[in-house]
């Protein structure tokens, strides 16, 4: 780690106010906190003196959703099989569902990571680390049939106006994967509940 923190050390100023590639601050910080723990700690007041950030709070989050993950895949790989009338192994079961999710939940992170980049960019911020809980959370809510340009529309929305609107993560009044969830509710009702409901 001294090897990426000297680097880091080397490219700060060249990011900072005044460097070459200030307009990409955003992006350095992203990756430098990634790999390093923020230097700033807080002194004074009843906070607890660590060095976890809500970068690698926010991560124990999204290992914590693993269980929950994959018992959806099981789920949907389990289902498809029901349907096709074939008796299938768990690891069967979890690649069917695997691969039903995976074009939901990259279609879902370059959506909403775009949009948090870009909102993040315009205004100047950091990126805040709380999509990657809220896109699995949206993931994790979605029927498997569900067509990708929906999830693009309703993540979009999501990130909008149920968080952004309000100023961003831990400002929102709304929790953005539920808010997307319910605008596809009310827009495409036959594809989340059903043609026969």
């Amino acid at each position: 780690m001294k090897f990426i923190k000297k680097i880091s050390e080397k490219l700060v100023p060249k990011f900072e106010k005044g460097g070459k590639y200030e307009k990409f601050f955003v992006l350095f910080e992203v990756v430098d906190t990634f790999f390093l723990t923020p230097a700033i700690r807080t002194v004074r007041g009843p906070h607890i003196r660590d060095k976890i950030d809500s970068k690698r709070f926010m991560m124990t989050v999204v290992i914590a959703l693993f269980p929950a993950i994959f018992m959806g895949m099981y789920n949907i790989g389990y289902q498809a099989f029901l349907a096709k009338g074939i008796t299938a192994t768990l690891f069967d079961c979890l690649w069917e569902g695997f691969l039903v999710m995976l074009p939901v939940i990259i279609v879902t992170y370059v959506v909403g990571l775009g949009w948090e980049i870009l909102i993040a960019y315009i205004r100047g911020h950091e990126i805040n680390e709380g999509f990657f809980v809220t896109g699995i959370l949206f993931v994790l809510v979605l029927p498997p049939t569900i067509p990708l340009w929906q999830v693009a529309v309703a993540v979009t929305f999501g990130v909008i106006i149920g968080k952004e609107v309000f100023g961003g993560t831990g400002m929102n009044i709304f929790n953005p994967a539920l808010t997307a969830r319910a605008f596809l509710f009310f827009t495409y009702p036959g594809k989340i509940s059903g043609d026969k409901v």
